[in-house]
C-alpha cells in the first residue's frame, strides 16, 4: 500500500496539469483582440463607398412654373430640364368639368410637345383651347424663368477676350447676350397688367404682357389689344407706343410697365 502511494500522487498530479492546460485552451480565444478587431475593421470601408455624390445629375431637375389663372380655371406646368434642355413637360393643373374636360384632353398634350420641341415658351395656341394655351403658356415661361435661374450664370467667364481680337468685330458677341427683365405690375380699372421685354443689343427682341385683365368682355379686349401692343413695343424699341382703340385703360397699363422693364435694363 505505502509503494502505490505515490504513484497515486504522480496520477493526480498529470491529470491537474492536463486539466489546467486544456482550461487555459479554451480561455485563449475569447481573450484574442485580433477577432475583435477585424469584426470592427470591417464596416468603414461599407461607409466609404456611399454614392451621394454621384447622385446629383448636374444640369438636370424638375422645374413647377407658377400656376396661372384661367377662366376656366388654373393651369400649371412642370418641365424636366436635362444638360440645360426640356425633355419633358406636362400640365399638373388644367380646367376640368364639363367641356373643359374634353379641351384639356385634347389641347395638353399638344401643348407638353411644343413645348419640348420649341425648348421655350413661344408655343403657338391649340385651335378651340384658346385660354387654356394662354394660361400654359403663361406659366410655362415661369418654369423656364426658374430654371435659368437655377442654372445660374456658370458660363460668365467662357468669353474670349483673351484672343486679341478685339479689332475684328468679336465685341458683338457680348451684345448678342439676350436679357430678359419683367416691370412692375401697373394696376388698371378692369385688372393688373404686367410686361417682360427680351433685350439684346440694346434693342427690344421681344415684348410680351405676363399679366393683363381677363374675364368677361376683358378678356376678349386683351386678346385684342395685347399683340398689338407686344408688336409696337418692338417696333419702337421704346415705351414711347400708341394706344390700341378700344383698350385704353390696357394700353395705359401696358406702357407702364414696359417702361419700368426698360429702367431696370438702363433704358
Amino acid at each position: 500500500m505505502r509503494k502505490s502511494h505515490p504513484i497515486r500522487r504522480v496520477v493526480l498530479a498529470g491529470a491537474a496539469t492536463v486539466s489546467g492546460i486544456v482550461l487555459l485552451l479554451s480561455l485563449k480565444p475569447a481573450t484574442d483582440p485580433g477577432s475583435a478587431q477585424a469584426a470592427g475593421g470591417a464596416a468603414p470601408p461599407v461607409a466609404a463607398q456611399s454614392p451621394q455624390g454621384g447622385a446629383q445629375a448636374a444640369g438636370s431637375g424638375t422645374v413647377t412654373g407658377d400656376a396661372a389663372q384661367t377662366q376656366y380655371g388654373a393651369v400649371q406646368v412642370r418641365l424636366t430640364v436635362s444638360n440645360g434642355k426640356i425633355t419633358q413637360a406636362e400640365a399638373v393643373q388644367a380646367p376640368k368639368g364639363g367641356q373643359s374636360d374634353q379641351i384639356t384632353a385634347n389641347a395638353v398634350p399638344k401643348l407638353n410637345q411644343a413645348a419640348v420641341a420649341a425648348q421655350g415658351a413661344d408655343i403657338d395656341a391649340v385651335s378651340g383651347a384658346t385660354y387654356t394655351s394662354a394660361g400654359y403658356e403663361k406659366s410655362l415661361q415661369s418654369a423656364v424663368d426658374k430654371a435659368k435661374a437655377s442654372a445660374g450664370s456658370g458660363s460668365q467667364g467662357s468669353g474670349s477676350q483673351g484672343s486679341g481680337s478685339q479689332g475684328s468685330g468679336s465685341q458683338g458677341s457680348g451684345a448678342a447676350q439676350a436679357r430678359t427683365v419683367t416691370g412692375s405690375v401697373a394696376q388698371t380699372q378692369y385688372g393688373p397688367v404686367q410686361v417682360r421685354v427680351t433685350v439684346s443689343g440694346g434693342k427690344i427682341t421681344k415684348a410680351e404682357a405676363v399679366q393683363a385683365p381677363s374675364g368677361g368682355q376683358s378678356t376678349s379686349v386683351t386678346n385684342n389689344a395685347v399683340p398689338k401692343l407686344n408688336q409696337a413695343a418692338v417696333a419702337a424699341g421704346s415705351a414711347d407706343i400708341d394706344a390700341v382703340s378700344g383698350a385704353t385703360y390696357t394700353s395705359a397699363g401696358y406702357k407702364e410697365s414696359l417702361q419700368s422693364a426698360l429702367d431696370q435694363t438702363g433704358g
